[in-house]
């Protein structure tokens, strides 16, 4: 049986490798779609609708894989990103292209999406101490964000290259898919490394009350997490990274490769500011670092439009990022604190869900405001005043419940 420390390395390895995949592909996404002809609404919708689907996709593999196996559901989810990629590499047809988007695993955002956060967020706490959790997850969210920075950075290149060879452009960007869906393989190979330490630890039935969706004593809490989750995650889901590049693309005519190091230099920052938040969560707390760094990062967000030039726009981004990320590696560790330990996988499950509902409404309406010149920025205005909104409420109802590292000592 392989050690603990071996699944945490192979998890982090699939995090790498499908964060990758996610940057790789998000740059190009929307304009590949534009590409095969779709018109601006239809490529909101269909983005709507790939989160959408993530939302089924993920309550059923997250509800189930503590019964069936994690490693066996991992396995699916990897498998699912393969069909999604393959679909949209070879047909045109929206319906095919809705259909794939539903059932497979296609992130628009350059984010996690699908079930294997989740499930790879209770592992990892069943694999490490509960005193390195935040440590932990913050270097997760950076390893993710340092290989979604360089998926965008390969994914602008890879394009530049090819065209340089003369390879059409839509060519080019069907290469990318093929690229997303090899990368599907090798998750598949690298979660069937996986031993069967990261499985779900067994209590006895009915030990813990009655449950709902995998909760009981936790649920009130988690259900309203879930409703605040929901919320920021809507917001976000007006400016994705392909509506962003693809923002960048029509205001200021920037190219795929220079898109490419925009977002690579963004999820660097991104990725820096996930981990400093650590010590800082160590000495303020959880929920003030969540509430205290989200807000100024969602200022500068509503910002970004406003900027006259391209340069000046993209220094707003980039300082935006280097802040956005310093609440989710505490947002994540503070829902595993705060529920009983054998709810972590159904708490991370129900409240990724919520995120990826509240996701998958928003980029149609952005698709439906940038067909219309005037309000092109009107995303980054909605985004930033609803996550603001987000701030306030999570403050409010929360900074009373502590984490119990952060409880004085009796």
């Amino acid at each position: 049986m392989k050690l603990p420390g071996t699944d945490t390395a192979l998890l982090f390895a699939t995090r790498i490798s499908r964060l990758f995949a996610y940057g790789l592909l998000s740059i190009v996404l929307a304009l590949y779609l534009a590409q095969i002809g779709l018109t601006d609404q239809r490529i909101g919708l269909l983005l709507s609708l790939t989160l959408a689907g993530d939302v089924a996709i993920s309550l059923w593999i997250t509800t189930v894989a503590d019964h069936i196996g994690r490693r066996f559901m991992l396995i699916v989810g990897a498998a699912l990103m393969i069909l999604a990629s393959v679909t949209f590499a070879f047909t045109d047809n929206f319906w095919l292209l809705t259909l794939a988007a539903i059932v497979g695993i296609i992130s628009p955002s350059g984010n996690e999406i699908g079930p294997f956060l989740s499930i790879e967020q209770a592992a990892l706490s069943q694999l490490v101490p509960s005193r390195k959790r935040t440590g932990v997850f913050a270097w997760y969210n950076l390893v993710g964000s340092f290989s979604t920075a360089l998926g965008a950075l390969a994914g602008g290149g890879l394009i530049h290259s090819l065209q340089v060879a003369e390879v059409s452009l839509l060519a080019a960007y069907r290469a990318i898919l093929i690229a997303y869906s090899a990368i599907g393989v090798l998750l598949v190979l690298l979660f069937a490394c996986l031993s069967p330490a990261i499985e779900t630890v067994r209590i006895l039935q009915g030990a813990s009350g009655k449950r709902l969706l995998g909760l009981h004593q936790s649920r009130k809490v988690v259900i309203h997490l879930s409703r605040l989750f929901a919320l920021d995650a809507f917001a976000g889901g007006f400016i994705v990274q392909s509506i962003m590049a693809y923002w960048f693309h029509v205001k200021f005519g920037l190219a795929p490769a220079t898109l490419g190091s925009i977002f690579f230099g963004a999820n660097l920052l991104a990725g820096i500011s996930s981990l400093l938040s650590v010590r800082l969560a160590a000495r303020i707390g959880l929920i003030n670092t969540m509430v205290f760094t989200h807000i100024p990062s969602n200022i500068l967000l509503i910002l970004v439009p406003l900027m006259p030039h391209a340069w000046l726009a993209i220094l707003v981004l980039l300082l935006r990022f280097s802040i956005s990320q310093m609440d989710v590696p505490t947002r994540q560790s503070y829902t595993m604190a705060v529920v009983c330990p054998d709810e972590r996988s159904a708490a991370s499950g129900v409240t990724n869900v919520a995120r990826s509902v509240g996701a998958s409404l928003a980029p149609a309406l952005s698709g439906q405001f940038m067909a219309l010149p005037a309000l092109l920025g009107f995303p980054f205005f909605l985004a930033g005043g609803l996550k603001i909104v987000y701030d306030l409420l999570l403050f409010r109802d929360f900074r009373s419940l502590k984490p119990p590292e952060e409880k004085p000592l009796d």
